[in-house]
């Protein structure tokens, strides 16, 4: 999908249901509602997915973002909470074992419980936003600059771009996905979820977040990591044996390697905390956990080719008054 190079873009991190923080953080980047859009004379904003679940507000996010889209004032790509909500409403392939691509158990339930339950008055409109999920791309390379919910990795993205050049897949791929191990299951699993290792020993981890996991999230690029404590890339921190663990030489090889010179990385996903900062000089995570009383951020792209620490502008997320 090619973006216009002659634009200024406002790269804007996960929503999830913010809607009320994402008006706040669009009139802060200087956008005016106008038609019941939100506009910019001359910049265009770019959402990294996971508009959906979580938050107090969905329905009227995907309203905010639906429209910039269809007014041509923003684009949006696809977030894993998008894929997990096609997978769950749509049937799987007859002969595969199970009913839905995205089996219907309690722990998928939970993570879709708000976004469902909001839209239960609005059977019809959650109808069309489920379809309008499909023409969100996995990716966008824009040359100069690229987005990806979680994890750019060439390897997968130069085959999925030869069988969808615009980057928006089809139901038949999402259902192939439900397949472990196959093509389109390792697509959605990388580029929307990231690179991740599993716990030595058996171990398994519960975060903040109450889920209990035997694999963690790895950086993607890292020059020369160590240690697993060098390539962690999550809220919730190893134990210190697991961290001070070296990497084996099979582990190093199997990790993924974002290049410096690459052209500049925009992604979400990963519940960052603190002040908005490049994490390199050619890769920016722009979600800062708005949900969980973060930030909402987004990063003012113009014509630079290195990231410009002082270009994020954010919205600190108020605690309502009742939950202080």
């Amino acid at each position: 999908m090619m973006l216009d190079p002659a634009r200024s873009y406002d790269l804007i991190g996960d929503v999830h249901g913010c809607a009320l923080t994402l008006e706040r953080l669009l009139d802060r980047l200087g956008y005016h509602k106008q038609g019941g859009v939100w506009r910019h004379p001359s910049r265009m904003a770019v959402f990294l997915g996971d508009i959906i679940d979580r938050g107090p507000r969905i329905r009227e996010a995907l309203h905010i973002v639906h429209d910039m889209v269809v007014a041509g004032q923003a684009l949006c790509i696809m977030g894993n909470h998008e894929f997990n909500a096609l997978g769950w409403s749509t049937p799987a392939l007859p002969g595969s074992g199970q009913r839905y691509v995205r089996e219907r158990t309690p722990r998928h339930a939970r993570l879709l419980n708000e976004t469902l339950t909001q839209f239960e008055q609005h059977p019809g409109d959650w109808h069309d936003f489920l379809k309008w999920f499909y023409e969100l791309p996995l990716f966008v390379d824009a040359q100069r600059f690229r987005v990806v919910h979680a994890c750019w990795d060439n390897g997968l993205i130069e085959p999925l771009r030869s069988l969808f050049p615009n980057g928006c897949i089809d139901e038949h791929f999402l259902q192939a996905s439900a397949e472990p191990g196959s093509f389109a299951c390792t697509v959605f699993d990388r580029l929307l979820r990231g690179t991740d290792m599993r716990l030595p020993h058996g171990l398994t981890l519960t975060g903040g977040d109450g889920l209990t996991r035997s694999f963690f999230r790895t950086k993607f690029w890292e020059d020369d990591p160590q240690t697993y404590g060098d390539i962690v890339f999550q809220p919730d921190a190893l134990p210190d044996p697991v961290a001070r663990t070296p990497l084996s030489r099979d582990e190093k090889n199997n990790l993924l390697r974002y290049g410096v010179h690459e052209p500049l990385l925009f992604v979400g996903h990963y519940w960052r905390s603190g002040k908005p900062a490049p994490i390199r000089s050619n890769l920016a995570c722009l979600d800062y956990s708005a949900v969980l009383y973060g930030k909402l951020v987004a990063y003012r792209l113009d014509a630079e080719t290195r990231l410009d620490p002082h270009k994020f502008v954010w919205v600190d997320v108020e605690r309502p008054e009742e939950l202080r």
